[in-house]
């Protein structure tokens, strides 16, 4: 008897043509720019998210209808059954880079025939354990590598990069300061 191969994250994607793909962004782009049109205040959005502990450091994360974990690796006190705090982070950038270069190339009219963005973050422990508190405890540097296949010249792709850079949630999350208002109460 011969085992199936196992399914991988990605056999969970459907595949998308190219011509879906622009007509589900023009679609949206359309009825976003309509229903701000009428009232502006609907572009103002609210994200919800929740964690509960679980395990020895791991967060069990319900977002919308989706549920994932968060952990660390046993170096850092955890089982290692999910991405770190900071991969998931990582992954948000990479995700929200990849969404919002297939939004501005077809806005711009850049033809882009496929994209993968690898990104690294340097983190300096030192706080984080309260060994130093004159480093930062988050990252210091994070560096993407955007891989776009196409037949642009490089400038075109370049334009896009720096119309992307201007529009991308999660980038202008790493590359400003959010307000956060924490409030702790006792359950």
């Amino acid at each position: 008897m011969t085992a199936s191969p196992s399914l991988t994250i990605t056999d969970s994607i459907p595949e998308v043509t190219a011509d879906d793909r622009a007509e589900r962004l023009a679609s949206a782009g359309s009825a976003w720019a309509q229903r701000i049109d009428t009232d502006p205040t609907t572009a103002r959005l609210t994200y919800r998210v929740r964690g509960t502990g679980a395990g020895a450091v791991a967060t069990a994360i319900r977002a919308g209808g989706h549920e994932f974990v968060v952990d660390e690796p046993a170096a850092l006190a955890g089982d290692d059954i999910g991405a770190s705090p900071v991969e998931y982070a990582l992954g948000a950038l990479i995700s929200c880079q990849v969404v919002v270069y297939r939004l501005y190339a077809h806005v711009l009219g850049i033809q882009v025939d496929d994209i993968s963005v690898d990104a690294e973050g340097d983190l300096d422990a030192r706080r984080l354990f309260g060994i130093d508190e004159s480093v930062r405890p988050g990252f210091t540097a994070v560096r993407l590598t955007v891989a776009l296949e196409g037949p642009e010249p490089e400038e075109r792709y370049e334009e896009l990069r720096r119309v992307v850079d201007a529009h991308c949630p999660v980038f202008d999350l790493f590359a400003n300061p959010t307000p956060i208002d924490v409030t702790v109460r006792k359950l």
